[in-house]
């Protein structure tokens, strides 16, 4: 199988592959409320990085340079790692961690190279100038813009597996 046959079939499942992987997550977890509360306060600030990155983007229509695509190429995927960093920590379990990290190198990994190529296809020598930091990028951030692009989604799931880490921690103790 081609390395691009088997970066879009990770593509496909990575969705299902991360309910997959929550569950897990979960069911190892052994958090406390300490835990959770350092996790929440991480993956937090993860979250406050894809709303600021998600409030300046214009998907499959430009080469977006402003508000955080100015610093990294791809700030929600930096914004997701932090998030994921936190439930990490919120779940209070090295293995925990360890099956968090790899479903986020592999799933980042992989969503990365699929868009680059896609910008590449679509937008060749600007995404390229973009790339080289030459592109000036002095949009606003735009609240409606984040919610345009799906955030709250990431928001509720966000919200909804530190609840249920947080049910998790008082029911062990």
């Amino acid at each position: 199988m081609s390395e691009s046959k088997l970066l879009a079939r990770i593509a496909r499942f990575r969705v299902f592959l991360g309910f997959v992987f929550g569950a897990l997550v979960l069911w190892l977890s052994e958090p406390t409320g300490q835990t959770v509360m350092a996790g929440a306060l991480v993956g937090g600030v993860g979250e406050g990085v894809r709303i600021w990155a998600a409030g300046h983007l214009h998907k499959s229509r430009e080469v977006t340079a402003s508000g955080p695509y100015r610093w990294f190429s791809h700030p929600l995927y930096l914004g997701s790692s932090m998030m994921g960093v936190g439930l990490a920590v919120a779940s209070g379990n090295v293995a925990v961690a360890l099956l968090i990290a790899a479903y986020l190198v592999v799933a980042l990994t992989v969503a990365a190279r699929r868009e680059e190529a896609f910008l590449r296809r679509t937008f060749g020598q600007q995404y390229e100038q973009y790339r080289k930091g030459r592109v000036d990028g002095t949009r606003r951030f735009s609240w409606a813009q984040a919610m345009a692009n799906h955030e709250s989604r990431a928001i509720i799931g966000f919200l909804t597996a530190v609840g249920l880490l947080a049910l998790k921690a008082v029911r062990n103790v």
